[in-house]
């Protein structure tokens, strides 16, 4: 079937043949970190770009700007809700507007094909439909307020180990079926305005090129065969080269105003290396996303409210609490009713300080945060009891060192002062701040060269304290005088690019203090680190911990509590130093002496519920023993009220697994994706996620799928049907066999439990094992339905044809190998309940007689 025709750009390329050469390059480097350059003779005002996929950030020009705070994409994609994810995206794009971006840099399609990925949090799934199916959504929703999408990042961008530099090899077949799959839905469904190119790099035994200058994906596939109309925009610093990007189907290089491009382009293009023509499309390009965003010829944006509105919190809550899992409940505990529970014990160092966003570009200075301890009290009557404890800290890092610690050694006031140095060592400037977090400190003018961080620290409680220091670049930590720390790191940008510049090394020192209390002064001589196009900044850290109770007194001082109380929550998980954009994670145990934390309060209460709040799969080895075990993931702003609301019955956990969750390390088909000798090899092919789980015949934890909600539900019937007309736009684009569209399954089931609920019909197709490689099981398509106790429904789930095909590299195209292929439909995709046949003769689909 054929593509939709791009719109009529006759106008537009008259305007871009009306530029000479040195204009139109200009057009083709960012004016700045987040803005395209404006060109008054075409009517083209600067667009301004803006990260995502957890909220707006913003472009950072005023420093105290906050926003609305979502749950991850992981969280997201566990409500399997299209309606929600289009409601989210549209609540993006208001955001947005509010804070003058035209551009949010989202959503991640790549797959979460490792469970220790650090931006595993910021995918939604590790299947290919599911990713695709939800990520359209969220574009539909945002594009639809006129605010642009870049979809990212393109593609076989799994691992952050080195990830400006590794090579992803993988075969074209798992390329095709795996990795690009969920780019070309998300493009055929919904048409992203834009798309970002990845820093790593793709060999997959055709081509080998970094993504910024991979012809045969940019071009050819991209741009020719998916019929993308967009720019292609490098990520930020990944463009390393002039001709070969340019050629290579790159258009916009971030961020600006310097790169490999500018005056370098121009002289290839003189030169007859870059054919003008080449030019011409990528400023076409850029033409087009500006005209969708109301940047061309258009007057400002209707304004949007200053302050976001109530219901914009209440969509923020309703997709944490949705997205919430129930993956094991023993007892009648929840919903819990507040008759009859006169005290809560709520234990854990995540319930202390719960981690609601990943780190990295992702981040949000959130407009207001609701704990999980805020959010219970809110819930539960006034007469009933609510202790906090917290059983351990998680945490290797210890917390930034408290204000009142620090004094001004030139006036004696509170804080630490910051002399700015010229190149020559005078002093050019200065200010003074209250906390010992110098974390990415930009506030001096272009002459600073140096920053001196001066202050005494003054200790009073007698015991041992413990203080650590975190520096990037070049630097030198003393204290009384004696050097504690010292660095002399060069780099500039790819500090930026492996985060270290706000997660860098730490180096801690153990100091005595008497009952007099003891005055520390310190010094922290640093370097301005030159990031281009990230800007001129330094890093430092003060962090301290006074002395204090064990994590193991602090475990049996929550066990006492949990005995004490009528129920016991404990919430434990991961934190900012575990999930992070920049680094991967080294295992998948939490942090800390959690699993101790968990068992000693399951044993001291046996009405204990568990939380588990990260993005990414832990090991939970006392799963087996939890009464109530609830999936929390990174819930966002409102992570307090949307506990409470299923806590206490008010939105059923109706959350499904978008991911499978290992019992054991071992058993884990990708356990890492590290380079080796600069390459991360693809070796599971198109066995990826729950599908090598099957292929292995091993027994996770909980499988891909499961979420158990708060009813049950029986499966009656199912049906099967060729589509009157094609449901999905996938299938009335995407290349299909000669049967069609696909197929319609009708499912009858029933609600035999004792409460409303919402329930996620999975179709997995079990291909025939008698020709080529495939899958044991696939997910084929999914829906979901709702209904009252004793209540019969039914869903209708659209199977595509793709489903069906495999690529066949020798043609370079689809086809839909013959035999009897099986449909299971169920609950997860170790749960079927109904199964259906169906064959496939000359590329055709019937179900099976």
């Amino acid at each position: 079937m054929s593509r939709p025709a791009l719109p009529d750009d006759t106008e537009l390329r008259d305007r871009v043949r009306g530029l000479d050469l040195d204009s139109k390059i200009r057009l083709l480097t960012g004016a700045d970190l987040w803005r395209l350059p404006a060109e008054p003779r075409l009517g083209l005002s600067a667009v301004t770009m803006s990260d995502g996929p957890q909220g707006v950030r913003g472009t950072g020009d005023d420093p105290g700007e906050t926003g609305l705070l979502a749950p991850a994409p992981s969280a997201l994609a566990a409500a399997w809700d299209t309606g929600l994810a289009e409601r989210l995206g549209e609540l993006f794009a208001v955001e947005a507007r509010r804070k003058s971006v035209d551009v949010v840099l989202a959503p991640v399609v790549n797959l979460q094909r490792t469970p220790v990925a650090g931006r595993h949090f910021e995918y939604f799934s590790e299947d290919p439909l599911l990713t695709g199916t939800l990520a359209a959504a969220v574009v539909r929703g945002l594009q639809s307020r006129g605010v642009g999408a870049c979809l990212k990042h393109f593609v076989a961008n799994d691992s952050e180990t080195d990830r400006t530099q590794y090579r992803a090899r993988l075969d074209e077949r798992t390329l095709r079926e795996v990795y690009l799959a969920p780019f070309e839905q998300v493009l055929a469904e919904a048409e992203p305005w834009s798309v970002m190119a990845a820093y790593s790099g793709l060999d997959d035994g055709i081509e080998w090129a970094p993504m910024t200058e991979n012809a045969r994906l940019l071009r050819e596939v991209l741009k020719g065969e998916f019929a993308f109309a967009g720019p292609v925009v490098s990520d930020w610093a990944a463009t390393r080269s002039t001709v070969a990007s340019a050629a290579g189907g790159l258009d916009l290089v971030m961020p600006g105003p310097d790169g490999p491009w500018g005056d370098a382009l121009t002289a290839a293009v003189r030169a007859g290396e870059v054919d003008e023509q080449v030019i011409d499309d990528k400023v076409l390009r850029l033409l087009r996303l500006a005209r969708h965003v109301g940047r061309l010829d258009e007057p400002e944006p209707a304004p949007v409210p200053a302050e976001p509105a109530p219901e914009e919190f209440r969509l923020l809550r309703e997709v944490a609490a949705r997205g919430t899992v129930l993956l094991r409940s023993e007892t009648d505990l929840l919903p819990l009713s507040p008759e009859g529970i006169g005290s809560v014990a709520l234990i854990g160092p995540n319930a202390v300080a719960p981690y609601l966003q990943g780190g990295g570009s992702a981040y949000v200075p959130a407009v207001r945060t609701v704990s999980f301890e805020e959010g219970l009290r809110a819930a539960l009557p006034e007469d009933v009891r609510l202790t906090v404890h917290r059983g351990g800290d998680a945490r290797l890092r210890l917390p930034y060192a408290s204000a009142e610690l620090f004094s001004d050694p030139g006036t004696g006031k509170t804080g630490v002062r910051a002399d700015h140095l010229d190149a020559d060592g005078n002093l050019i400037g200065g200010e003074v701040h209250a906390t010992g977090d110098w974390t990415t400190y930009d506030g001096f003018d272009a002459e600073t060269r140096r920053v001196l961080l001066r202050t005494v620290l003054t200790l009073t409680e007698p015991g041992t304290h413990r203080l650590e220091f975190g520096c990037s670049g070049r630097f030198n930590v003393t204290v009384d005088g004696e050097e504690a720390l010292a660095g002399d790191d060069h780099r500039g940008v790819e500090l930026v690019l492996e985060s270290s510049h706000n997660h860098p090394p730490l180096r801690g020192i153990d100091v005595e203090v008497g009952a007099e209390g003891r005055r520390l002064a310190l010094v922290l001589d640093l370097t301005v680190v030159d990031a281009g196009g990230y800007g001129r900044f330094v890093t430092a850290q003060v962090r301290h911990a006074p002395p204090g109770p064990t994590p193991y007194e602090e475990i049996a001082e929550a066990a006492a509590a949990a005995q004490a109380a009528d129920v016991a929550i404990v919430v434990v998980g991961t934190n900012e130093e575990v999930e992070s954009e920049g680094w991967d994670r080294t295992g998948l145990e939490l942090p800390g002496h959690q699993n101790d934390l968990v068992r000693k309060v399951i044993a001291a209460n046996p009405r204990t519920i568990v939380v588990v709040n990260a993005g990414a799969p832990v090991l939970l080895p006392w799963a087996d023993e939890a009464p109530v075990l609830l999936w929390a993931w990174l819930p966002g702003q409102e992570a307090g009220h949307a506990l409470a609301d299923v806590l206490l019955g008010r939105t059923e956990p109706s959350g499904r697994l978008p991911w499978t969750l290992p019992a054991r390390a071992q058993d884990v088909p990708v356990p890492d994706a590290r380079p080796r000798d600069g390459i991360v090899d693809y070796t599971e092919g198109i066995h990826v996620g729950h599908r090598a789980w099957d292929r292995a015949g091993l027994v996770p934890a909980f499988p891909f799928g499961h979420g158990l909600g708060w009813t049950r539900w029986t499966y009656e019937s199912v049906t099967l049907s060729p589509p009157a007309v094609s449901p999905s736009p996938v299938s009335a684009t995407l290349p299909s066999p000669a049967g069609g569209d696909g197929l319609n399954l009708t499912v009858a089931l029933t609600n035999t439990g004792p409460r409303a609920g919402r329930e996620v019909v999975q179709v997995y197709l079990e291909p025939p094992q008698d020709g080529a490689d495939r899958p044991v099981r696939l997910l084929a398509g999914f829906a979901a339905v709702q209904a009252a106790p004793g209540a019969r429904v039914t869903a209708e789930v659209h199977v595509p044809a793709r489903a069906f095909q495999i690529w066949r590299g020798e043609a370079s195209a689809w086809r839909t190998p013959p035999g009897r292929y099986r449909l299971h439909v169920g609950r997860s995709s170790r749960d079927p309940r109904l199964t259906a046949d169906v064959t496939v003769d000359d590329g055709r689909l019937h179900p099976a007689v």
